[in-house]
């Protein structure tokens, strides 16, 4: 193994950077990596990154947690895994445990409501350049030669827009058929070949420190499963979490969740994050700190674990058309997320004026760092909202 372009330490901070600086999302969230690690650092290759994507997708959990995890992989093995992955969730964390604090303390999130109005319109502008950029550097250039060399991918790609979309979930099957059919097309393995059968390879505050040991118990449960049985993106995990938080547990009231995917929106770090704001509401800080370990430790094992064999593999000529035909439909999905958080995030003509300014500035002053523009749509919405009222 080739001496690594980086340091440990090196990986640790800049991953503590993006938990703190990084708004977005997973789709946002898995950009900056490439931007960064890929594209500026030279840390890690383009078919580095491709397997990370194609594995974080493949298991369950939230997508930017587990590509950190994989990427911390990559030189430092478990050690790197273990500490980019709480570099990563650390920081945002603890944002949440805060203002689950304030939450407690004032009663409600009126001001933040507003905030989000402004912040949630920039984050979809945010999404749509990262969309775009995965788009054209994973599936391919919008050229018509491009999508004539690699038709397929763009319709597994399609496909998996249209199918997020109708769904709004993320189809696991969906990936490993892409993934599958792409193989035998471009690069058929040799049990296929000899028609031999297949060896299956898949692997003191207000609230702070009020708790029930029979509630953590249930929390530590909950939130097992959510990280344990939801694939994807942060959209796919807020229905198991409104429908099991809300609904079956009565822990929340319709509109404290609705505050809780607030404070994930409007903090960096993967939109996840708000299982510690949701823990903290119902058993303060070991609440938090319970459902926040129980959601990411399954995904955790499950990059940590496979990561191994999944390198060794991935240079067959056959795995990487799977690789290639799971990062299409993956980046589809992503893509399909975006244009729902777009749908639910802008309901109104200022909110898609300040949606489109911001796209235009990430265009046209490409050196502006994202939260200065966060910050700037916050005010913008604080402002639309006071001269409303």
């Amino acid at each position: 193994m080739t001496e690594p372009a980086y340091s440990l330490k090196q990986l640790i901070i800049y991953f503590l950077r993006l938990g703190t600086t990084g708004f977005g999302g997973p789709v946002a969230l898995v950009g900056y990596m490439h931007r960064d690690l890929v594209e500026k650092k030279n840390w890690i290759s383009e078919e580095e990154y491709k397997e990370g994507l194609a594995l974080a997708q493949l298991a369950p959990g939230p997508l930017a947690a587990q590509l950190s995890i994989y990427i911390g992989f990559i030189r430092y093995r478990v050690l790197g895994a273990t500490l980019a992955g709480i570099a990563f969730v650390l920081p945002s964390f603890c944002m949440v445990v805060a203002l689950g604090m304030l939450y407690q303390q004032f009663g409600g999130l009126a001001w933040m409501q507003a905030v989000f109005y402004g912040v949630s319109a920039a984050v979809v502008a945010i999404i749509i350049m990262s969309s775009y950029k995965l788009t054209t550097k994973s599936v391919g250039k919008l050229t018509v030669a491009s999508i004539k060399e690699n038709w397929l991918l763009w319709v597994f790609y399609i496909v998996a827009v249209v199918v997020t979309i109708i769904t709004q979930s993320e189809e696991i099957l969906l990936f490993v058929t892409a993934g599958f059919l792409y193989m035998l097309v471009k690069a058929p393995p040799q049990w296929i070949k000899k028609n031999k059968s297949l060896g299956t390879i898949f692997l003191g505050a207000i609230g702070f420190w009020q708790f029930e040991w029979n509630t953590l118990a249930k929390i530590a449960w909950f939130f097992t499963k959510a990280g344990a049985f939801v694939f994807g993106s942060g959209l796919a995990i807020v229905p198991f979490l409104h429908s099991g938080v809300v609904v079956e547990n009565h822990w929340l009231t319709e509109q404290q969740f609705l505050d809780a995917v607030a404070v994930a929106m409007i903090t960096p770090g993967p939109v996840v994050i708000t299982v510690g704001f949701i823990g903290y509401l119902v058993a303060g800080f070991p609440g938090a700190t319970v459902a926040a370990l129980a959601t990411f430790l399954p995904c955790y094992l499950f990059t940590i674990i496979p990561a191994p064999y999944f390198k060794q593999i991935a240079k067959n000529l056959s795995i990487k058309a799977f690789v290639e035909g799971i990062t299409a439909a993956v980046i589809g999905a992503l893509v399909g997320a975006a244009i729902l958080i777009g749908i639910r995030s802008i309901r109104d003509i200022p909110a898609l004026l300040i949606a489109v300014a911001a796209l235009l500035v990430l265009i046209y002053i490409k050196k502006l760092p994202e939260p200065y523009l966060i910050f700037i749509a916050a005010l913008i919405g604080l402002l639309i909202k006071n001269l409303a009222y």
